[in-house]
């Protein structure tokens, strides 16, 4: 069994002993802050979430995004906190000790994405796979090192960034709070794990991978730190740390009912359709007393609707915590919300109308040529020496070239490290120049 004691532990990856504790902020809320003011999160002002470069200034970013589940994260983990302390008599932390660890890596929790949204995880993947081909018989990376990045991920990257690329000079990166780490990563285990390991296990957090090969003992330190319970001594996997799983129900009540919001605003889902399906959650029969207009009215129904998730996401909780601690439980905890019927219906909806709209799936399509351009082009240039390579090279920052005595694989990281930390915008621009449409 997890312990609570260890699972909030202040240690900081990277330091010695836990810190001291302060007047005006805790731990936690000082992870929160370094994320807050990180050059990586700031640049997700103008990263994709559903409308990639959208003119509607009222759409989602996947910083307003990441805000915003970082509320919702907040009052789950508070709620939840509460009844915890009082069960385990957990007196030397505060119920919003668990708000602020859940908020904080629900802020981080979309930091690792690349541009163009999910898309671009999977235009990475592409341009790889397409470019190893071409490669492969001169190329030298072990099973591990492929796997990262055939199967690249941005909450492997997005862990990379936090104990790593956030501060590059010292051990630990951000150095964040070793429960913090652990709630981030909702996939607590590497790339490439054999079936036979597997042996066909289902739970949710097995899905992906969390962390790469570059930062595997990293993620060995952090989950030894708070005693996550390893599912296997011949592979690094772990069960979850149970705050992660709010961090996931967070992000699934966001995504649900704000893409919905959105996708009314952008005229992709008709008001009747929006007001019907948030109804069924928010049960507010006497909408029209509470609000004049259909947007006001949307706006209302949505944060009702998300209150009464949070509610039950909470409940739900704290019936598996012994589940939970125990690492037996490992799903979604939405999925067993009296709401999840209609969120499945909402999910269905988005999905048809606003995703695989014309406009979006435009975008996704050109992220896959910025994108598998991009990869190619800076790999080239690093990898292998040609009179364009050097260019190219050139135009690196230092901080992405790689030395030459670096592996392969490291070499290939910093260039997914760039890449995956650009804007949707920058990216566009870049492959611009690259391919001489433009000279600005």
């Amino acid at each position: 069994m997890m312990q609570w004691n260890k699972l909030l532990t202040k240690q900081r990856l990277g330091k010695d002993k836990p810190e001291k504790p302060e007047d005006a902020r805790t731990s936690f809320q000082r992870d929160y802050d370094r994320l807050v003011f990180s050059s990586p999160f700031r640049r997700l002002k103008d990263k994709t979430q559903v409308f990639s470069l959208a003119k509607n200034d009222y759409i989602r970013t996947r910083l307003i995004h990441s805000l915003e589940v970082s509320c919702v994260g907040r009052s789950l983990g508070t709620i939840v906190g509460y009844k915890i302390k009082e069960r385990h008599k957990l007196d030397e932390f505060t119920a919003s000790d668990f708000g602020d660890i859940v908020a904080a890596a629900c802020l981080a929790h979309d930091i690792g994405n690349p541009p163009f949204g999910h898309a671009g995880e999977d235009a990475i993947r592409s341009g790889f796979a397409s470019w190893y081909e071409t490669v492969k018989e001169k190329l030298t990376l072990r099973k591990q090192e492929k796997a990262d990045l055939d199967l690249f991920e941005g909450n492997a990257q997005g862990f990379r960034i936090l104990t790593r690329l956030g501060m590059q000079a010292r051990t630990g990166g951000m150095q964040l709070t070793c429960p913090t780490l652990a709630t981030f990563t909702k996939y607590p285990r590497e790339s490439l794990i054999s079936t036979d390991i597997l042996n066909d296990y289902s739970g949710k957090s097995a899905k992906k991978h969390g962390f790469f090969q570059a930062e595997k003992e990293l993620f060995a330190t952090v989950a030894d730190t708070v005693g996550l319970i390893r599912r296997s001594p011949d592979v690094a996997w772990w069960s979850r740390h149970p705050l992660a799983f709010l961090v996931e129900a967070a992000d699934d009540i966001c995504y649900h009912i704000v893409d919905l919001e959105d996708g009314y605003r952008m005229g992709y889902i008709s008001f009747k359709k929006a007001k019907k399906l948030l109804n069924e959650i928010a049960k507010r029969p006497d909408i029209e007393q509470k609000a004049n207009t259909k947007e006001e009215q949307i706006k209302f129904l949505r944060a009702i609707a998300i209150n009464n998730l949070v509610q039950e996401v909470a409940t739900i909780f704290l019936e598996r915590e012994q589940e939970l601690l125990a690492g037996i439980f490992d799903g979604d905890l939405i999925s067993l919300t009296s709401y999840a019927e209609t969120l499945n219906c909402i999910q269905s909806k988005t999905r048809n109308k606003v995703f695989n709209h014309s406009e979006v799936i435009g975008i996704q399509v050109a992220g896959y040529e910025v994108l598998g351009h991009l990869f190619t082009e800076f790999v080239n240039s690093t990898l292998y020496s040609t009179k364009k390579g050097k260019l190219v090279k050139l135009m690196l920052p230092k901080e992405f070239c790689p030395a030459e005595s670096e592996s392969s694989y490291r070499k290939i990281l910093k260039i997914t490290d760039y890449i995956s930390g650009m804007t949707d915008s920058y990216a566009t621009t870049l492959f611009q120049q690259l391919k001489g449409i433009s000279l600005r």
